[in-house]
């Protein structure tokens, strides 16, 4: 495995995780990623995590190396998870947790629910709404719950529940980002 991303903060602060060649997976820039844990940073420490569409895994780890108390990783690539568990163990994450599946199948199963919930599906692959709607409807959502989508740029994001509040926006690039926090109904 040649390509390397390097944790930003926390006690895994510039350790290197690994990920291999994958159709549609690119790593979240590091750029990008700061400016997120930048204004996640009051909410991460003793977080249930869940990266969606986890890919090289560099959010996830970075949740976790900068104290999430949980982070369940999924992605359906078996190869793709190989390299995350791989990367779990060489970090001793214990609290991360890697799960085969498809995205909205695991959605569809029994919840549990989250803090803070990552969102990165491959670009054009039309999964931003559903993704959305599984996480609300399926009460996988702690009140007050924060949710990162990462998605291209030129999409329009719209219908996302009403429950969701935009409270930061950025693009970079080709890349949109947005966090958005539930609240109750």
């Amino acid at each position: 495995m040649k390509n390397k991303v390097r944790i930003i903060g926390g006690v895994w602060r510039s350790r290197q995780i690994h990920f291999i060649d994958a159709p549609h997976l690119r790593p979240t820039p590091s750029r990008v990623r700061e400016t997120l844990f930048n204004w996640l940073q009051n909410n991460i420490h003793g977080s249930r995590c869940l990266d969606l569409y986890a890919g090289s895994g560099a959010l996830g780890f970075e949740a976790a190396s900068r104290g999430a108390l949980s982070v369940i990783q999924v992605e359906c690539n078996p190869k793709v998870c190989q390299a995350l568990k791989e990367n779990a163990r060489a970090l001793a994450a214990q609290q991360v947790k890697v799960i085969q599946m498809e995205v909205l199948q695991y959605l569809r199963g029994p919840a549990e629910k989250q803090d803070i919930v990552f969102m990165d599906p491959p670009f054009a692959s039309n999964l931003v709404v559903e993704t959305c709607c599984c996480l609300e409807n399926g009460h996988w959502l702690n009140e007050q719950a924060k949710i990162y989508i990462e998605a291209e740029s030129r999409l329009e994001l719209e219908k996302v529940p009403e429950t969701w509040h935009l409270i930061k926006h950025k693009t970079a690039g080709e890349v949109a980002y947005y966090l958005f926090q539930r609240s109750g109904r």
